[in-house]
């Protein structure tokens, strides 16, 4: 087994403490134990009712499955036993289950019908089938340099598939050490808001102290990842890409930066992965007198390491998803809190924010064969495409003011109920505080104690935005000027501009120029015409809005560049370019389906599009799908040198 409790041969010869199993199928998730027990066992009395959990509610982790407290302990018993006899060395009777099989036990396991095209990825993902990529890093002759930009999770995700490929690569790094976004963002509260069980590569299994991880410990995984494949090797630290121009004769980039003790450097390189990311440049709102505030300013991804808010007068400008992190962590230490709101986000509720993860379970993942793998795998069902049909636009509901569908209707109903539990006897703020927008138009937030945070008497949610600072506040647009000491701008990031750095292409033509101000475009977020041999990792359109972890489509990503890489190194490509056609048939594609989803709902203001109205972040497609569009590369999507 490995570090995640999975199964490498069907059966085993291993000692299991039988007190220490018992003690933590105590408290094991019953629709994980179902599945597991038929593998083991093969006994298909299991895969019927009254065994058969109950589809959970919202997000939680439904750890009794909806079944009687009698079912429960005879699963839990009949566990025991299989687990103790596989310990022994009896052969696992379903240990790789495929086809009709899989889709039985993945149903199963979620309470709801996984259709047959989840097929290929659930048997991936629960590693009863090789990964795409085991067969494309085998060893083979290479003559191919790459330079990666970026040292976080997709640039070090890219170094290390590279090095299993035996690609010669550099990775440029603009910080001092890897972690990507976890470095830059550092404010009170900050963590993810996707499980930490989603938010680990496929790679490389942690187990987590708690269910949503915190900055330090996302932090303490991306650099014991560095550590653990060695690639700090390949990483130059404290250097700043700041061109990149394509050289059509030798078929090569030339890459321009800047050393840490400031001189400049050329590279030369076949191929350029760019995994700078979306986010990483601040959005900082344009308001006249910011020179003459005299306390502290700053972006939220800018927190000062020594900043002391005992006693102060803070100003957050933004209640998106860092402003909802920082306020509930602040907020008691602080003597008064401004909260300026542009619109109210729609949040869910979450038992498991702020859980540990007890040692039990980690026992489980660790040592029961499969109850890792069938974990991840309801948590992926759950916060990824459970809801995407719900964010199609129904042309004939009759409340389009309200909602999309009647689904998307009943989710306004439970989250609105929710916000008016956790806001009773304030009329107030469940004013301000209830989008008008239907349920996912913007992305779905956890709550982390929010709304009990806007009920403390030193806060106050204000519904009016900021024009202008004066030296000791702030000016609302109704010519409403508040004191502050401190503002803090969580405004979020500039994701629709170009990258960081001046790109030229073919023919002299700039990467910016091509993209526009705010409209990037890309095949399939990766690829874009005139610019060969440049891939985009977390490029245009490859953001998820409908829920789920960006690490899933990093690795899609890296799958996709790889098998783009292998085919390119076997065939003795020298350059590939996207065709215009294919690109722009992708895009039109992609702009289509946006008009049937909530983003472009009528009324909709989100991040998401850009200053005309398209959607330029997230995609519109579901998991399975963009898995499905990156498992191969076909050249004749690009002209090939």
């Amino acid at each position: 087994m490995g570090p995640g409790g999975d199964v490498s041969t069907s059966e085993a010869d291993v000692s299991i403490d039988a007190e220490m199993l018992r003690s933590a199928l105590a408290v094991a998730n019953i629709p994980c134990l179902v599945p597991l027990l038929y593998q083991l066992t093969g006994d298909r009395k299991w895969l019927a009712d009254p065994y058969r959990p109950t589809r959970a509610k919202g997000t939680d982790d439904h750890d009794d499955g909806g079944l009687p407290d009698d079912v429960q302990l005879e699963i839990r018993r009949a566990t025991h036993d299989a687990v103790m006899a596989w310990a022994a060395g009896r052969p696992i009777a379903a240990p790789a289950p495929s086809g009709d099989d899989l889709l039985g036990l993945a149903s199963l396991c979620v309470a709801e019908e996984v259709p047959v095209e989840y097929e290929p990825l659930a048997a991936e993902q629960l590693e009863f089938r090789p990964s795409a990529l085991a067969s494309k890093t085998a060893c083979r002759e290479v003559d191919l340099s790459v330079v990666v930009i970026g040292a976080g999770i997709s640039g070090m995700t890219a170094s290390k598939y590279l090095t299993d490929l035996g690609v010669p690569h550099t990775v440029i790094e603009k910080n001092p050490r890897v972690g990507g976004t976890w470095i830059e963002n550092r404010y009170p509260g900050c963590g993810v808001d996707t499980p930490s069980y989603l938010y680990q590569l496929s790679y490389y299994p942690r187990a987590w102290s708690q269910y949503f991880g915190k900055r330090q410990e996302l932090d303490d995984y991306l650099t014991e990842l560095a550590d653990h494949f060695d690639l700090h090797r390949s990483i130059r630290f404290s250097t700043v890409v700041e061109r990149l121009t394509w050289e059509e004769g030798a078929k090569r980039w030339r890459i321009e930066v800047r050393n840490p003790d400031g001189s400049h450097e050329t590279l030369v390189a076949q191929v350029v992965i760019s995994a700078a990311g979306q986010l990483n440049i601040p959005q900082v709102p344009r308001l006249d007198g910011v020179e003459k505030f005299t306390g502290p300013l700053f972006h939220s991804a800018r927190w000062p390491a020594d900043l002391d808010l005992t006693g102060k007068r803070v100003a957050v400008v933004g209640t998106g998803a860092s402003a909802m992190q920082i306020v509930p962590a602040i907020a008691d230490s602080v003597a008064k809190l401004d909260v300026y709101q542009r619109s109210p986000q729609w949040i869910m509720p979450n038992p498991n924010y702020f859980r540990a993860v007890s040692p039990q379970v980690h026992w489980l993942m660790a040592n029961v064969p499969f109850y890792s793998a069938w974990y991840r795998f309801r948590l992926a069902w759950m916060f990824m495409d459970r809801i995407h049909a719900s964010l199609q636009r129904d042309p004939n509901w009759p409340h389009p003011e309200r909602s999309l569908n009647a689904v998307n209707d009943s989710h306004r109903r439970m989250l609105t109920k929710y916000i008016e539990s956790e806001l009773e006897g304030r009329p107030d703020l469940v004013e301000k505080a209830l989008p008008t927008y239907p349920p996912f138009g913007k992305r779905m937030l956890q709550d982390n104690g929010w709304y009990r945070t806007l009920r403390k008497p030193q806060v106050e949610l204000i519904t009016s935005g900021v024009t202008a600072l004066t030296e000791t506040g702030v000016v609302t647009e109704r010519d409403e000027e508040r004191p502050a000491d401190i503002v803090v701008f969580a405004t979020g990031f500039r994701a629709h501009a170009p990258i960081g750095y001046d790109v030229v292409g073919r023919n002299g033509a700039r990467l910016s120029d091509v993209w526009g101000e705010d409209d990037p475009r890309a095949y399939l977020g990766i690829a874009t015409p005139g610019f060969p041999n440049l891939f985009f990792m977390y490029g245009p359109n490859s953001n998820l809005g409908h829920g789920g972890s960006f690490i899933f489509l990093a690795e899609s990503q890296i799958n996709y560049i790889v098998d783009l890489l292998t085919q390119m190194i076997d065939n003795d490509v020298a350059a590939v370019d996207c065709r215009p056609e294919v690109c722009d048939k992708y895009n039109a594609d992609l702009d289509a389906a946006h008009e049937r989803m909530v983003w472009t709902h009528e009324g909709m203001d989100t991040w998401y599009r850009n200053s005309r109205g398209r959607v330029v972040s997230v995609m519109p497609w579901r998991v399975v799908d963009y898995w499905t569009m990156t498992r191969s590369a076909d050249l004749n999507d690009y002209l090939v040198d």
